[in-house]
């Protein structure tokens, strides 16, 4: 299991609760009456709790930098090198490839670079 990440119980033996989909591990919580992870046994998958929560300088980070959403090349220009870069949805493949050299030059580092651009500048 990956840190921080919680999954629903049983998910690993039942293919409608997610064993070889992703979307139907999301966390539940146990409420059997004979359950194991209810019950914190030792070696049963980890429940969420308070000690889990990461320290409030840290939250919301992405490789240690503040992540915000860019739909325009002027928005990039406000950032700083603490910043992450995330291409808002709407924007369109040629105006996603000015702000990915944009970025390149400003040294930022973009989260979803790859989101349908590499087929269109290989054209």
């Amino acid at each position: 299991m990956a840190p921080g990440k919680f999954l629903r119980q049983e998910t690993r033996r039942h293919l409608r609760i997610g064993k070889r989909r992703k979307k139907s591990q999301t966390w539940r919580r146990p409420k059997g009456r004979h359950s194991k992870m209810r019950k914190k046994r030792k070696s049963y998958p980890v429940s969420p709790g308070v000690g889990y929560k990461s320290p409030k300088n840290e939250a919301g980070k992405i490789f240690g930098l503040t992540p915000v959403l860019i739909s325009n090349i002027k928005e990039l220009g406000k950032l700083n090198k603490n910043s992450a870069v995330i291409i808002a949805r709407k924007v369109g493949a040629r105006k996603k490839i000015d702000i990915i050299k944009k970025a390149d030059e400003m040294k930022l580092k973009i989260l979803n670079v790859k989101s349908g651009v590499k087929q269109h500048e290989a054209k």
